[in-house]
């Protein structure tokens, strides 16, 4: 039996969690909304502020999406109470980030700006010029927005230039001329 599809997921106070019977859940909490498609096949109940997933057999295709469906439920009771956030740090002489307004301006090395703008839900903060902070209450878009970001420049091994994310350890290689 999966270990985090048995797992109950308790409901915060401030948050509403409202299942139909086509498995679209939808959660209400302070930071935002979300709604979701679950797979049908997968029962979801609410009891005493407490969600539990079941599956209705052992086959492979069920086992598999038991946990899968826990843990989306777990992240957006999380992201509507809590939020998420990926913070990204640039390494390198002049590379810079600033924020002009919503948009996200990046100067990576290359001859032109890079401009990020954050879809709705999103937020970028720049606490420094090298140091930028992905905030939102959807999972899914904060990292995705983060790895858009981190590919603009991802780190080289030689040098370590590039975006990364905070605590990314990038192995070093040497160069030619090492031996």
């Amino acid at each position: 039996m999966s270990r985090i599809g048995k797992k109950p997921i308790e409901i915060p106070s401030g948050v509403t969690v409202t299942v139909n019977d086509d498995n679209v859940v939808t959660v209400k909490g302070p930071k935002g909304e979300l709604t979701r498609e679950f797979n049908k096949d997968m029962n979801i109940s609410i009891e005493d502020n407490v969600i539990t997933v079941t599956r209705p057999s052992d086959s492979k295709e069920h086992r598999t999406i038991h946990g899968t469906t826990r843990a989306n439920l777990a992240n957006m009771i999380e992201g509507v109470s809590k939020g998420f956030e990926k913070a990204l740090e640039l390494i390198g002489v002049g590379y810079r980030a600033q924020k002009q307004g919503n948009k996200l301006v990046l100067n990576v090395g290359y001859s032109h700006p890079v401009e990020f703008t954050p879809e709705a839900g999103l937020e970028i903060e720049v606490p420094s010029n090298t140091k930028i902070v992905v905030k939102g209450y959807d999972k899914e878009k904060v990292g995705a927005l983060a790895a858009n970001i981190r590919q603009v420049r991802p780190p080289e091994p030689y040098k370590g230039k590039g975006i990364r994310y905070e605590g990314e350890y990038v192995r070093r290689k040497e160069g030619k001329t090492g031996k």
